[in-house]
């Protein structure tokens, strides 16, 4: 039976404890409460005021931890002094993978005593998501709000900063360090996983760790359209390309100071360092400012509330302004450059407004962001998360005089034409 002959349904959202996974899932969220459908989430009590404002409520974790990479070395100091495999291992571990029991266990109390839930929203990190389809087998809808990380023969190993191979040997060197890798990440992780699946009475699971989301999904959403993701041959019949998420903005937020066009600079640039790896503004946002600060362009900071103070004092520059938050969406349509550590969210919503990236940042998979930058030549890709000024003048001299801006102006084209909220709610309600 198709969802559509259901008039109201109940519907549970559960995210990760992570700006860039709860943010992009606030506009599906809200789309499909203005359907009438009832909207809960699950997740960290730290976005409790934010749906509050959204009036949707919230359930809390209660055996699961709230660690994520914003607070990891918070609470597992030792990670500080890994570096590697070993630290991408050890986070893996701490941020994904421990907790999976515990998130079950909150979910499926929350099932069974306080909302019995038709539909399940996660985004693609919260790896529970396999014992809610198999043990509640409630449909799970999978939001990926980063690029697709479903291992495939003709792309590179997830978090390396690498693109696609063009040739046959490239290609088998991927696959190889694919196998190194997961082997080295992987293996005792997977022995613990499977050690939960069994306590829960579930056979072992034999696939791959990164193909889950995909595999135990009804159907996968991904952020952003084909032509920004590499090929796959062999990607899977149930994931559907839905355009750039949007966050959901009430008029109590957008309460951003309005910045205009001023005809007297050359360029205007647009300049973030996100919103989780922005506490060290020395990696980017300075180095920007003094490679920048003389030039006849309008310099737009957008600081997450770190030091917005300090640095207009030291940066008084006329064509310099900085604020704790930019409205992105009302600076954009005037943006010839937005330079950027290369967050998914904020790269994808510059090329909806055709505007080309000067991006640099290395940790936390922002260099597969930038490789994706790279690869499909819509701006430059410093592959460093503390670029020179000499590299950043260079690099915005380059993106500002070759091709990226046409092929960013042709994902534009491509882009608009997708609706995402109206996209998901299409697909939901026509499955059956």
């Amino acid at each position: 039976m198709a969802y559509k002959l259901k008039l109201l349904m109940k519907v549970l959202f559960a995210t990760m404890p992570v700006d860039g996974h709860f943010n992009p899932l606030t506009g599906i969220a809200m789309h499909f409460k203005s359907l009438g459908h009832d909207v809960r989430w699950y997740t960290s009590k730290t976005y409790e005021k934010k749906l509050a404002n959204m009036n949707i409520t919230l359930y809390p974790f209660v055996k699961a931890k709230e660690v994520n990479s914003e607070n990891l070395h918070l609470i597992y100091p030792e990670v500080a002094n890994m570096k590697g495999i070993k630290a991408i291992k050890y986070a893996w571990e701490k941020v994904f993978l421990d907790n999976i029991g515990n998130h079950f266990e909150d979910i499926n109390n929350i099932f069974k005593n306080k909302f019995q839930f038709d539909m399940f929203f996660c985004d693609a990190a919260l790896y529970v998501l396999q014992m809610v389809a198999e043990l509640i087998k409630t449909p799970v809808f999978v939001i990926g709000p980063s690029p697709f990380t479903a291992t495939s023969k003709d792309t590179p190993p997830n978090f390396v900063g690498l693109t696609p191979a063009k040739t046959v040997f490239g290609k088998r060197f991927h696959i190889l360090l694919r196998h190194i890798m997961d082997r080295m990440v992987f293996t005792e992780g997977m022995k613990k996983f499977n050690e939960m699946r069994e306590h829960q009475g579930l056979p072992p699971y034999t696939g791959t760790f990164w193909n889950i989301p995909v595999e135990f999904s009804k159907l996968y959403f991904q952020s952003g359209v084909p032509e920004f993701e590499y090929y796959r041959s062999d990607l899977s019949p149930n994931i559907r390309f839905v355009g750039g998420l949007q966050p959901y903005m009430s008029r109590e937020q957008n309460n951003y100071r309005i910045i205009e066009k001023t005809e007297k600079y050359e360029k205007v640039i647009l300049i973030s360092q996100g919103t989780v790896d922005n506490k060290d503004q020395k990696k980017l946002i300075i180095p920007v400012l003094e490679a920048l600060k003389d030039t006849n362009y309008q310099l737009i900071v957008a600081t997450g509330s770190v030091n917005t103070k300090e640095l207009r004092e030291k940066y008084n520059q006329p064509n310099i302004i900085i604020e704790d938050y930019i409205d992105f969406k009302s600076v954009l349509p005037f943006t010839d450059l937005y330079i950027t550590n290369g967050g998914y969210g904020g790269v994808i919503m510059s090329l909806n407004y055709g505007v080309p990236l000067l991006c640099a940042g290395i940790t936390a998979g922002k260099n597969d962001v930038n490789a994706h930058v790279r690869y499909f030549k819509v701006g430059v890709d410093l592959k460093t998360d503390k670029p020179s000024t000499a590299k950043i003048k260079k690099g915005v001299t380059k993106v500002l005089s070759n091709e990226f801006v046409e092929n960013a102006r042709k994902l534009q084209s491509i882009l608009k034409t997708y609706d995402p909220n109206k996209l998901i709610e299409n697909y939901v309600f026509d499955s059956k």
